[in-house]
């Protein structure tokens, strides 16, 4: 178990667009998903991209089950995806709240698609297919931005929508990002 740093908004790798992955049986590929998962589950994190501790990979993790950080959320399982591919099943958008382990203590209104398929591979290279909608759409759209170099914060619309945790939601003990 290696729980590592989260780099920070203002690095400049996080800017930067992931590899693909070539080789799914590699010992390194099985270790920086266990670090991920490791790091993501200490943080209270609702899912982790490889950019964000400093691996220019295209792989991310995520998971919900009565995450303290998203406390309304439905739960979303344990998934590692590389290599994704999204495509929106329809053109609606839904604005709602988010924060980030790169971005913490902070929150922002993003648009997202409502709805999506993704597809890419798990740790093994066997090909994931899903469609999927709400939080568990919400969470991939995010993952998948930090793969190729984009965090939240450059998809707010309304910069009066964007600000410290502790003082959008007063009161709601919401714990940091």
């Amino acid at each position: 178990m290696a729980i590592r740093d989260v780099l920070k908004m203002g690095d400049p790798r996080l800017l930067e667009a992931a590899r693909p992955v070539e080789e799914f049986a590699s010992p390194e590929l099985a270790q920086l998903i266990v670090d991920m998962h490791d790091t993501m589950r200490a943080l209270n994190g609702a899912g982790l991209a490889a950019p964000q501790i400093g691996i220019g990979l295209q792989v991310a993790v995520f998971e919900v089950n009565a995450n303290p950080r998203y406390p309304d959320a439905e739960s979303v399982p344990f998934t590692v995806l590389i290599n994704p591919v999204l495509t929106p099943l329809s053109d609606a958008m839904e604005e709602a709240w988010e924060g980030c382990l790169s971005v913490p203590g902070m929150r922002g209104l993003v648009p997202r698609h409502v709805g999506l398929r993704y597809q890419g591979f798990d740790a093994t290279g066997q090909p994931i297919d899903r469609s999927v909608s709400g939080f568990h759409a919400r969470v991939v759209q995010h993952e998948v931005d930090h793969l190729r170099g984009i965090l939240y914060p450059m998809r707010i619309r309304d910069l009066r929508h964007f600000g410290f945790t502790d003082t959008l939601f007063p009161g709601q003990n919401l714990q940091d990002d």
